[in-house]
């Protein structure tokens, strides 16, 4: 075996290894299937309407170079199966019609319209068609929306929690994790048309991590390591079955055939805000991080790592009423947070991808028990997420192919999924006035 070939094959047995490993703990790994990806899906027709059955069909990430191969069927469809969320190039052709090219980009949980219609001549002719602008999507009945790359980089959020951009879109509503129980300080979760927040499903690549117990999430993740997210309202499809009120489909960011990296730091301070307390309560939020994806092996193997750092003091202020005012004052409550995610994905053949991603979440935070007392406790969360899992097409059968309602693939995807989360039991602490100097 050449040093090529096994240096494409090892990262198949890595990827291989972890998902036989997860699926052996039942307990904490469960298979599922993705909605954290798009698709393409279209039909190609002659400029007079007819359809054009056994067309050419390459799709073509721009990223990544990954290649599809299709054909299709007797209705003059095809279906990509599931897309990592990016910028793709469609070529189709077929014998007696030039090549037509498309450019169309591939969102979260959203089917693209892929329909070409082709021009006599020759096929070595290429006819490039540009994009029209965003259309209503009339294939998925779901109301919904997609927060994009463009928005999650270029649009302040404040705390960095990287569910707020969901208020973006209307109806749409967060709530701080603490409504829920004492131990949800640090985490957020959403309410859909003014349903409670306790029963939304929130999913990162496939793999979800709703807590089922008091609401919210059972993580953070990095706001950098966002590519792009989805949320459905109502009119749920099968695949957001498990919830009443709506669904929040996260995918993460890949790396791809350029090396990219990026640095920040943000910092607030109360010396630096107007004051709108009769005193200058001291406030301090630090939050920095990096990261870097690029290519292990060129259109076949790439990496993505991210990490970020959050530390904030605050002087919450306490408003006693009664005989007991002149003893109001305020408290420190230091919230401290460390989100790190890494992934690996693997292009195996032109149909497969496997990918491999490990998530690190742990905070801490004080706050008093019950609102307006001196009685703060501290709570800290820690939690450990792997998940690991592969998307391909699958050909279908010839009895579906020749049915007018199928195209000539179908998804399918599988994701291992195994978490870690400890919750410390919330430790009492004294009250304290003492605010870090600036």
């Amino acid at each position: 075996m050449s040093k090529v070939s096994r240096a494409y094959k090892q990262p198949l047995y890595v990827l291989f290894t972890i998902c036989i490993l997860l699926s052996i703990f039942p307990a904490r790994a469960v298979a599922q299937a993705t909605i954290s990806s798009g698709s393409i899906v279209g039909t190609v027709a002659d400029q007079s309407g007819a359809v054009v059955p056994g067309a050419h069909v390459s799709i073509v990430n721009n990223a990544t170079k990954r290649q599809l191969e299709l054909t299709t069927n007797s209705a003059g469809l095809y279906e990509s199966g599931p897309l990592t969320p990016g910028e793709y190039t469609v070529r189709v052709g077929a014998p007696g019609f030039t090549t037509t090219e498309i450019h169309l980009t591939v969102q979260v949980d959203n089917t693209a319209n892929g329909n070409v219609a082709l021009r006599v001549g020759e096929t070595t002719t290429t006819v490039e068609v540009e994009a029209t602008g965003v259309q209503v999507n009339t294939d998925q009945a779901t109301v919904q929306g997609v927060i994009t790359t463009q928005q999650i980089e270029n649009l302040p959020i404040n705390g960095r929690n990287f569910l707020q951009l969901a208020g973006l879109e209307p109806g749409v509503q967060i709530q701080d994790g603490a409504v829920f129980d004492p131990t949800k300080n640090g985490f957020s979760s959403i309410s859909f048309g003014g349903r409670y927040g306790r029963t939304a499903r929130i999913e990162v690549d496939g793999g979800d991590i709703s807590d089922e117990n008091v609401g919210t999430t059972t993580m953070n993740v990095p706001a950098s390591a966002i590519q792009e997210f989805q949320i459905e309202q109502s009119s749920l499809d099968l695949s957001s079955g498990m919830t009443s009120s709506g669904a929040v489909n996260i995918s993460t960011r890949s790396g791809s055939n350029t090396l990219h990296g990026e640095g920040f730091d943000y910092g607030r301070w109360h010396n630096l805000a107007a004051r709108v307390a009769p005193e200058d309560l001291f406030f301090r939020r630090e939050q920095f991080g990096a990261n870097v994806g690029g290519p292990i092996k060129k259109d076949k193997v790439f990496f993505f790592l991210d990490w970020e750092r959050s530390r904030q003091d605050y002087a919450a202020p306490i408003q006693l009423s009664g005989p007991f005012a002149p003893l109001s004052s305020s408290i420190n409550e230091p919230f401290k947070e460390h989100d790190a995610l890494a992934r690996l994905d693997w292009q195996a053949t032109n149909n497969l991808k496997l990918f491999y991603r490990f998530t690190y979440n742990i905070n801490s935070n004080v706050v008093p028990f019950i609102p307006d007392t001196f009685q703060p406790f501290l709570n800290r969360d820690h939690t450990q997420d792997h998940l690991a899992g592969f998307d391909r097409p699958r050909e279908n059968s010839p009895i579906a192919s020749d049915l007018s309602s199928c195209a000539s693939t179908t998804q399918s995807a599988m994701r291992w999924q195994g978490r870690e989360s400890t919750i410390l039991r919330p430790e009492s602490s004294s009250p304290s006035a003492v605010i870090p100097s600036a």
